[in-house]
């Protein structure tokens, strides 16, 4: 969870700088290592980001565990950072870079509360 919290840190920054699209990568790795820090509370560890969004979606999306609306948020972090760091005519705004890390701090904030971490200081 220390990886998320930094990567939000980052993600803020960035945004505050007008680096947009650098700003929604670190959200989607927050949202990731928070995932991440979830399935590892239960066991589970995956080697690829496909890996993670599975085993996420397998073991809490779809046992109900985790609401469905948070495996949402991590694939549209994921399209969108595909598109910020890949996409050649990709432009994102102000507005994206934001909803991006609003989306991450709500997946952290849910898995959070779900294995009962305390946020860090």
């Amino acid at each position: 969870m220390k990886a998320a919290e930094n990567k939000m840190v980052s993600a803020r920054l960035l945004n505050e700088h007008g680096q947009y699209d650098d700003a929604v990568s670190r959200a989607y790795y927050a949202a990731f290592h928070a995932v991440q820090a979830l399935l590892l509370c239960v066991g589970l560890k995956a080697e690829t980001h496909s890996g993670v969004r599975q085993l996420f979606g397998l073991h809490f999306v779809q046992t109900g565990k985790i609401d469905r609306k948070y495996a949402k948020y991590l694939k549209n972090l994921k399209d969108d950072r595909e598109d910020g760091d890949y996409g050649i005519m990709t432009m994102v705004e102000k507005e994206d870079a934001e909803a991006a890390i609003q989306e991450a701090k709500e997946i952290i904030e849910e898995i959070r509360h779900k294995v009962n971490i305390e946020k860090p200081s």
